[in-house]
């Protein structure tokens, strides 16, 4: 019989370690003051505008809102699918998933202006609209995943952890329908109004945390000066590899459904022709750098122990997952409204123009303050709780 599974806090205390801490701490801080500098000075200094209102800062958030869910993925295949070779991750998924979703809310919250209209946006809700789900959904997130992972730690309360992991995994579903739908339920713009982006953001986050994941998995190994099993590399691999693929297919089916309806013919021919940098950033970033590469890096015979392989297709899905994002995001808003189908509307407020964005420096580092901010908890919580497995066996019994 084989004895249980140990968990350890990582021991390093090498340089390494903690310059990087001072590094992250510092880029997280500076996020901080960028986004001071846009609340006293206003908005006007950002990219964005009244036509362009959500800007590079929630590609960031989004991002990392999306990945947090992905990466309770290891967790949730281990308690709630009972694939037992995946439950020495299991904490570290949790623990990481809830950095994540910190780390996009801090930005989110920032990039408000006013931080202090949180507090009436969670007091006053407007059950008609979206964003007070999510609020609610995000807040449950952290709440529900930070008690399956306290039920993982403490022994005595370990058999409630599959119920709870359960509900977990059923909550993680409904936030990214939830932040899916944000796009989805917006009805006047032609690049969302598809019932396809809520089950698409499900399976984006799939690949994203697992990404996440699988880079500041194999960097805690590497500071504790540990080496991850060939076969937890393959599993992870494997995954990846699939749930790039679902993303891909995700994708084609969405422009194959917008290219069916003839309404939809202007914004298609924009983002597929003759988007200029949408254009660009969907056919090199996001389908040739972010899919068709991570994919062959995956499933080339010759890569498939090199551990080096992985991170580069880990961090290129994550470069493909910025450039969805932000094609979504910014592409669909760069496009015009189409007010009055129909009809030809002239005036002088920017109808059937493509709306500019440049982003700013400030929104720049406001997002990057975002991620170093999640990935700052991670390695502090993986220091100071029982969180990383004590050894990964080859093989599971």
């Amino acid at each position: 019989m084989p004895s249980p599974q140990r968990y350890v806090e990582i021991k390093t205390s090498t340089p390494i370690y903690w310059s990087l801490i001072v590094v992250l701490a510092a880029i997280a801080l500076i996020g901080i003051a960028a986004a001071h500098h846009m609340d006293t000075e206003g908005h006007h200094i950002t990219g964005m505008s009244n036509q362009i209102v959500w800007g590079l800062p929630h590609v960031f958030a989004i991002f990392l809102i999306v990945a947090a869910s992905g990466a309770l993925n290891l967790a949730s295949m281990a308690s709630v699918f009972s694939r037992q070779e995946y439950k020495p991750l299991a904490r570290f998924s949790a623990i990481l998933s809830i950095a994540l979703l910190v780390g996009g809310l801090a930005i989110l919250l920032l990039d408000l202006g006013r931080p202090d209209r949180l507090i009436v946006a969670m007091t006053n809700y407007n059950f008609k609209s979206i964003f007070a789900w999510n609020i609610i959904l995000y807040t449950g997130f952290i709440v529900i995943v930070g008690a399956y992972l306290w039920l993982m730690m403490e022994r005595r309360m370990h058999r409630w952890s599959k119920p709870a992991g359960l509900l977990a995994f059923i909550w993680r579903l409904v936030l990214t329908t939830g932040t899916g739908s944000i796009f989805g339920f917006l009805i006047a713009r032609e690049a969302y109004d598809s019932a396809l982006l809520a089950p698409m953001f499900i399976v984006m986050s799939f690949a994203f945390g697992l990404a996440v994941f699988v880079l500041l998995l194999l960097l805690s190994f590497k500071l504790d000066r540990r080496e991850l099993g060939i076969s937890q590399l393959q599993r992870l691999r494997k995954l990846l590899g699939l749930f790039t693929a679902a993303v891909l297919y995700f994708v084609i089916i969405f422009h194959l459904t917008k290219l069916y309806g003839t309404q939809n013919h202007d914004f298609e021919h924009f983002i597929l022709l003759e988007g200029g940098i949408y254009t660009q950033l969907f056919w090199i970033v996001q389908i040739g750098l972010g899919s068709l590469l991570p994919m062959a890096l995956v499933y080339a015979p010759a890569l498939q122990t090199s551990s080096k392989s992985l991170v580069l297709a880990s961090l290129l899905v994550i470069l493909g997952a910025f450039a969805q994002l932000y094609i979504i995001i910014v592409g669909g808003q760069a496009f015009p409204l189409n007010i009055f189908p129909g009809y030809i509307v002239e005036s002088s407020f920017f109808d059937g123009v493509i709306n500019d964005y440049t982003p700013s420096l400030w929104e720049f580092l406001l997002g990057c303050g975002g991620v170093t901010s999640a990935v700052l908890i991670t390695l502090l919580a993986i220091r100071v709780l029982p969180i990383m497995p004590d050894g990964l066996p080859e093989q599971v019994q």
